[in-house]
């Protein structure tokens, strides 16, 4: 069994996802994105709080806003960090998009150590989350199913009653509107839907009620 829980981080509000193991304690971070150091000692305040031993860091794609705090965990936990193969280049070029949006300097993202792939399955304890590739936000996202539990984290590809934003360098618009009818929306109606920003959702209230699909 799995607890998901989210912490609102950075000037993006963007959603830090523990992900974690009510048994083993186990827990993957997904996108970290602690921006200062307030926000930095949140994140371990509330690991070592739940008594959490990080197993995984994960981003589920490499905006800046989901890759601030790769540095502070893999430097606090030790941890390797995963990402799809084609968002190397966008991890590449989060402190320059960072520059140009005018905010203050971001520590650069180690490079990751390995890459995930859709057919990839990530363990945590004896729960196993399906890898689901969803590109058009991003060209490398990907999306992590528990179809055990029913729950999918899913980085900026769907929110409640929204998509992720296709106007950045790389966005793909008709890939976006495949990828979530393709890989999310042939989910059970009850799948929570974990986004990247914002509240949860589920499957069926986006298939009723969102106005982009």
């Amino acid at each position: 069994m799995t607890n998901v829980l989210a912490l609102t981080q950075n000037p993006v509000q963007e959603n830090t996802y523990l992900v974690y193991d009510t048994d083993t304690k186990e827990a993957i971070i997904f996108d970290p994105g602690c921006f200062t150091p307030a926000e930095e000692r949140e994140l371990v305040a509330t690991i070592d709080e739940l008594g959490l031993k990080p197993v995984h860091l994960i981003n589920t794609h490499c905006h800046f806003d989901h890759v601030f705090g790769n540095a502070f965990v893999m430097d606090r936990y030790g941890l390797k960090l995963g990402i799809h193969p084609l968002e190397e280049q966008v991890l590449e070029a989060a402190p320059m998009i960072v520059q140009a949006y005018g905010m203050p300097p971001m520590t650069p993202s180690p490079k990751p150590d390995y890459f995930i792939n859709e057919g990839d399955t990530v363990s945590l304890g004896e729960t196993t989350f399906e890898v689901l590739f969803c590109p058009g936000h991003s060209p490398g996202s990907i999306c992590f199913y528990n179809r055990t539990e029913g729950y999918v984290i899913a980085g900026d590809v769907l929110f409640r009653r929204s998509i992720g934003r296709t106007d950045l360098p790389l966005g793909d618009h008709d890939a976006l509107i495949g990828s979530i009818l393709t890989k999310l929306m042939p989910l059970p109606d009850e799948t929570v839907v974990y986004p990247g920003h914002g509240p949860s959702t589920t499957i069926g209230e986006e298939r009723r009620e969102n106005p982009f699909l």
